[in-house]
């Protein structure tokens, strides 16, 4: 009941409330460039879908957290849902500093990575451990893509990426290294076909 609980609370924080971030901001510094109303609209837009991932990073941890019943495996899903907080944060501020908004889909966003949680906890913790991995690769690499169309002044949401970027990796090679199983390769495909959905959604919506 415990965990019902917290996983209630979870997701409410993560829907309605603004989570104060536990790292400094890595845009804080920076001043914001003259963005050109189209520049500004393409970071928006994809600072936007940045924030639908940590949404359902914060879905697919809860979740998985939930899922085992393993104590040691439940308190490393815990820990980085605590630093996906920051990313939620930081790309919610930046959604502000730019005069945007977030998805109005992120209920839906994160009742289906909740259920893909809970889902892949059923088939053991090794291939949940390795659903992390695969996850996190992709968010990876959907994030280079992205430092590749952010408007060159916007230094502020690069920095940002930049840092989530670099955490993404870290988290999945900590699932790795905690015993992730490699995942089939069409479970991947559908994982990547299901994120271009999102992404391309969250987008405009």
């Amino acid at each position: 009941m415990d965990s019902l609980i917290a996983a209630a609370d979870s997701a409410l924080r993560t829907l309605f409330a603004r989570p104060p971030a536990t790292r400094p901001n890595p845009a804080a510094q920076l001043e914001d460039a003259a963005l050109t109303p189209t520049e500004q609209r393409e970071s928006a837009a994809l600072m936007r879908v940045n924030h639908v991932g940590e949404v359902c990073a914060q879905a697919l941890y809860t979740a998985q957290a939930l899922a085992t019943r393993d104590a040691a495996l439940r308190r490393h899903f815990e820990s980085a849902a605590r630093e996906e907080t920051d990313h939620l944060a930081w790309t919610r501020a930046r959604l502000n500093d730019l005069g945007s908004r977030p998805s109005l889909l992120n209920p839906l966003w994160y009742a289906g990575a909740f259920g893909l949680g809970l889902v892949a906890g059923r088939f053991g913790d090794r291939l949940s451990l390795g659903f992390v991995v695969e996850t996190e690769r992709q968010v990876e690499a959907h994030l280079d893509s992205h430092l590749t169309r952010l408007p060159a002044g916007d230094l502020a949401s690069r920095a940002i990426v930049t840092q989530m970027k670099a955490d993404e990796a870290s988290h999945a090679a900590s699932a790795l290294a905690a015993g992730g199983a490699p995942l089939p390769t069409p479970v991947r495909g559908l994982m990547r076909l299901a994120a271009r959905v999102m992404t391309t959604t969250a987008h405009y919506v």
